[in-house]
């Protein structure tokens, strides 16, 4: 991943699919795991980075945060000058839309950068460097005043936003990872494996962890089938309530009744991979 000049954004043209509501899931979540970094901000901003061919996720994720943070701007970042020409018309109070890359062309350090479907298209071995560069663009940790820091949110969601895999990181590296469905689109916990970020969807194989979690999960919600008479949430919940016997989960059911599961980083990060 490299630039051809110093004054050219970083990273290359995704193929900028997008649709209206897509990234639903994985705004709600942001809304809830940082809301508060956010209203305690005096001027949080958010980047909606490779936002693709239409505005819709920027325009969306802006109307989300708001909900928790009122002050919250978002900037959304195309490295395709015609995609960022098209978005121009969107701009409103709290939304802008600029011309760049993984430098993320902003002046201050932003509180939440949102990469979804963005590292699709880069080999697994160039996501570190991406990651590194990202979160060391991100607002850092004030322990004084009891902040943690920006949020990088990177992951992959199928077209119509039914399934959903992401990573968190914050400045120091990565946090968790958090998988996210459409409860009754699922068959079986594993076939989120397809949307697993570029960092694990190769390391879906046996002896690397996440292919262990997904084997695990695939048990769990086997063994809990009873539940499905009371609904599918219900299985759900059951399910996740038995992972966390062996796994580091880290939410709780408020979070499961949303069809999401939080787990530590450390737990699924691939073999040989320095752990935070």
């Amino acid at each position: 991943m490299t630039s051809r000049a110093a004054s050219r954004p970083v990273g290359t043209v995704t193929r900028g699919t997008t649709n209206p509501n897509r990234l639903r899931r994985m705004d709600r979540w942001i809304a809830a795991a940082h809301g508060a970094e956010l209203r305690r901000a005096a001027d949080p901003v958010a980047v909606d980075l490779g936002y693709g061919a239409a505005p819709w996720t920027a325009v969306e994720l802006l109307a989300r945060l708001r909900e928790k943070a009122p002050r919250t701007r978002v900037v959304g970042v195309e490295i395709e000058p015609a995609r960022v020409a098209a978005a121009k018309p969107y701009e409103r109070d709290g939304l802008v839309f600029r011309h760049g890359g993984f430098e993320i062309p902003v002046p201050q350090r932003p509180l939440l950068v949102r990469a979804a479907n963005v590292l699709r298209q880069y080999d697994e071995a160039e996501v570190a460097a991406v990651w590194e560069r990202l979160c060391a663009r991100l607002a850092p940790a004030d322990p004084a005043r009891g902040s943690r820091g920006g949020l990088l949110v990177e992951g992959t969601c199928d077209e119509i936003g039914r399934r959903h895999v992401w990573v968190a990181l914050g400045p120091e590296g990565p946090r968790t990872v958090t998988f996210a469905t459409r409860l009754g689109s699922l068959e079986r916990p594993s076939d989120l494996a397809e949307r697993l970020p570029k960092a694990l969807i190769h390391r879906n194989v046996p002896g690397e962890p996440v292919h262990s979690f997904l084997r695990d999960f695939d048990r769990a919600w086997a063994a809990a089938a009873p539940y499905a008479s009371y609904g599918t949430r219900q299985r759900w919940i059951r399910t996740v309530r038995d992972l966390t016997a062996d796994w580091p989960v880290v939410d709780g059911p408020s979070r499961w009744r949303q069809g999401e599961v939080t787990v530590a980083w450390g737990a699924l990060a691939p073999r040989g991979v320095p752990q935070s």
